[in-house]
């Protein structure tokens, strides 16, 4: 499932945001939107992170929503090597994000499927300790979360 969500021009490798709103700016403006939709899908992460953070802990967030500006399931990962003030679970700051962004009407049901997905490859990562942040490439980054999703 991750695999076909992966995409080496939706991978931010030095992230420059400092808090929660920046962060999440900066993995939407990886998206090919007008600015409008991007606002549109701004505001509805973070309504989405009003309910609770998705800052799950162990350095990892994983912001997520439905939104009528995008066609297709949209994943976006980022990583910031200095770390995000994220309102993060455990308090700690985020180093590396899931974004993922899906279609209102969803029947096969992929988004919850790509969320148990991102969800397993979290704890694994999480599980070696400390997470790695020093990617030479998009390339490189994704195929260290495939090393992770044991399907």
């Amino acid at each position: 499932m991750l695999r076909e969500l992966l995409r080496e021009d939706r991978v931010i490798l030095d992230m420059k945001a400092k808090g929660k709103e920046e962060a999440i700016r900066e993995l939407v403006d990886v998206l090919n939107l007008s600015e409008d939709k991007k606002e549109i899908l701004f505001k509805s992460l973070m309504q989405r992170e009003i309910l609770g953070s998705t800052g799950i802990g162990k350095g990892i967030a994983i912001p997520h929503s439905r939104s009528i500006v995008v066609d297709n399931i949209t994943l976006v990962v980022g990583v910031s090597k200095e770390g995000v003030d994220f309102d993060s679970l455990d308090g700690k700051p985020v180093h590396l994000f899931f974004m993922l962004i899906a279609t209102p009407n969803d029947p096969s049901m992929k988004y919850l499927t790509a969320l148990g997905s991102i969800a397993r490859v979290s704890r694994s990562i999480a599980h070696e300790g400390e997470i790695r942040t020093d990617f030479s490439s998009p390339k490189e980054l994704i195929d260290y979360i495939l090393q992770h999703d044991h399907e």
